[in-house]
């Protein structure tokens, strides 16, 4: 399978667009805060636990991943997104009114799908032309053509690729002053940061269990992605972390690496195409994950969306290796 193949399967299911979303996902882990951090030298202010949110101040400036400035002279009234976990935030910053267009695969809230589309893998240039959009939320890594493209016309896009559980919520609170939704970002930030505590707290004492995943028949995922981050976050060490980045499945490798849990997406497809590769595999039957039936499926979206249900992708992933310790 090729790996423009496998972003298709990922944003279509979406996303092991992961990193993103993904394999723009994947890639060396960086720092995706470029000096910015919400509330600090972009006319924000930090938020302490129980304290309202400041409303933003404009004319506001603030950097996106690329190193880009925006400056907005007022809160943006019109808001396409290009990829799903865009779409997600806007909605869970409880923007939908803002949002006027968005691409073919964003599913989640069911409304969003209602909006004008604007393209699936491919962003539709004259589309989102045609809607007038004042803010264009896109990912830096899967959206880099349309993102170069939007600002040539002179449209402001805040492109992003956060690699991290932490850099995600960075970029839900910076999206959240943006759009003067700061008392709603706070929240959301507040239920993601609760959520990873509770898992590190739940199996803080527990003996990590190897982890081989698999989002895409054929390929795993290694190091300096957030599903790297997330598997050790949930108490497991995943197999595949020497090897950064998404890649093809070494088949050899992952008998002699011998994993106790095998976790892969749930799919429509039946017989799920991803499992049945696993359990056919030569070999693969000595797998210590096979032999105690310890192969877990995990609900996709929220695991390959650097949005807000991050966090239920997290709890899901933690439930599958530390069943006994996470509820």
């Amino acid at each position: 399978m090729k790996m423009n193949a496998k972003f298709k399967l990922m944003m279509a299911v979406l996303l092991t667009a992961m990193l993103l979303v993904i394999a723009a996902c994947g890639g060396a882990a960086k720092d995706n805060n470029n000096g910015n951090a919400p509330g600090a030298g972009n006319g924000g202010a930090a938020v302490e636990q129980g304290e309202a949110a400041p409303a933003s101040e404009y004319p506001l400036k603030i950097k996106d991943d690329t190193g880009t400035e925006l400056t907005f002279e007022q809160a943006p009234s019109k808001v396409v997104t290009l990829v799903p976990s865009e779409t997600e935030i806007m909605y869970a910053l409880g923007g939908a009114d803002l949002v006027a267009g968005v691409d073919a695969y964003s599913n989640y809230p069911e409304e969003a799908a209602a909006k004008p589309k604007v393209g699936d893998m491919t962003t539709n240039i004259e589309a989102v032309v045609a809607l007038t959009p004042d803010l264009v939320l896109a990912s830096s890594s899967m959206n880099t053509a349309a993102v170069e493209k939007l600002r040539e016309l002179g449209i402001p896009v805040f492109a992003s690729d956060p690699l991290t559980y932490d850099a995600t919520i960075e970029k839900i609170e910076k999206v959240g002053h943006i759009v003067n939704k700061n008392e709603e970002a706070a929240e959301v930030a507040s239920h993601m940061r609760e959520t990873k505590q509770q898992v590190v707290n739940a199996v803080k004492d527990a003996q990590k269990k190897t982890v081989y995943l698999e989002f895409s028949v054929g390929w795993t995922v290694g190091s300096g992605t957030f599903l790297d981050e997330l598997v050790s976050l949930a108490g497991g060490t995943n197999i595949a972390a020497a090897t950064p980045s998404w890649h093809e499945v070494n088949a050899e490798e992952v008998v002699k690496q011998n994993p106790q849990i095998i976790i892969f997406p749930a799919l429509k497809e039946e017989p799920n195409p991803i499992k049945a590769a696993i359990e056919s595999r030569p070999g693969w039957d000595t797998i210590d994950a096979l032999k105690n039936k310890q192969l877990f499926t995990v609900t996709e979206d929220p695991l390959v969306r650097v949005g807000p249900r991050l966090a239920d992708g997290l709890l899901e992933l933690a439930k599958a290796i530390h069943p006994d310790l996470v509820k």
